[in-house]
């Protein structure tokens, strides 16, 4: 007969609780240090465990750096389903996109800090090119797609380059992974970017 479980008898962490800890314990070093500056004895030591353990759960540097951005992916993924984004028009969706923007920006500015750190890394690491590249890959197309539905519902410029755009967003959201704008300026952004994308129509909405 197995003996009842003491009452100050602490909680065994399950594998994906660990792995979490992991990832948050890694992106808060690399806030702090850069991804240049990230090692696995200090991560081991904000979650309290040996070295041993950590090799475990994220053998490899490549799979270190997974476990971080598949957390990223999640919180964007997260973000993103809080709001239905059924019938909504093009327009509408690229509002959304910008809604989400500005509260990374400005409620979790770790997201995008962290992503600069691994995409300027991906560009002589291929490695972690390998992680990184679908994620942003997936969200230029998610872009792109939007910008298309906009042309065909008339609520975006009928001219307008999907691509084209979508690249012209993502630049413009670059350019603040790695700084902290004042968000009046971000405002003002994304009001001129909303302004040069839109239908004649859509613009006096």
């Amino acid at each position: 007969m197995q003996a009842p479980m003491r009452a100050d008898c602490p909680k065994r962490e399950s594998g994906d609780e660990r792995r979490l800890a992991i990832a948050r314990a890694a992106r808060a070093l690399i806030v702090e240090r850069g991804l240049e500056g990230l090692r696995t004895r200090d991560i081991a030591a904000r979650v309290g465990i040996n070295i041993a353990t950590l090799h475990y759960h994220v053998p490899s540097k490549e799979a270190l750096v997974a476990l971080v951005a598949h957390s990223l992916k999640e919180e964007f993924r997260d973000q993103g389903m809080r709001r239905s984004r059924e019938g909504c028009t093009g327009l509408e969706l690229l509002r959304m996109e910008i809604e989400d923007v500005i509260e990374s920006l400005f409620e979790a500015p770790e997201r995008l800090s962290i992503m600069a750190e691994l995409i300027e890394r991906s560009r002589r690491d291929p490695a972690i090119a390998a992680i990184i590249r679908p994620m942003t890959g997936h969200w230029r197309q998610t872009l792109a797609d939007i910008f298309a539905l906009g042309v065909r519902d008339g609520t975006l410029r009928a001219d307008l380059s999907p691509q084209a755009a979508a690249h012209i967003f993502l630049g413009t959201v670059a350019g603040w992974r790695s700084s902290h704008p004042d968000r009046s300026e971000v405002d003002a952004v994304f009001s001129e970017l909303e302004r040069a994308f839109s239908a004649p129509a859509a613009k006096r909405d």
